[in-house]
């Protein structure tokens, strides 16, 4: 398994719709695409989250799910 980290920027600031979002319906990750664990920046406007895949691409699955709240950047880590 690869490991990648994943920066989401919150789009017009607007965490508290994204954690609702994540309440309401979860993660929205594909199968096969796992998350290990998170961190929210003092001003949670930015998210890390530290992911693990053989298959990269199912990001792209998963950022469309969330593209209307959240901009992302992909930073492979292994």
């Amino acid at each position: 398994m690869k490991r990648f980290m994943v920066i989401e920027r919150f789009k017009d600031g607007n965490g508290e719709t994204v954690y609702d979002r994540f309440h309401r319906e979860g993660r929205l990750l594909p199968q096969g695409l796992l998350y290990l664990n998170s961190w929210v920046s003092r001003e949670k406007g930015i998210c890390y989250q530290l992911m693990e895949t053989n298959r990269p691409e199912l990001f792209d699955q998963w950022f469309a799910r969330w593209s209307d709240l959240v901009d992302f950047e992909l930073v492979p880590i292994d």
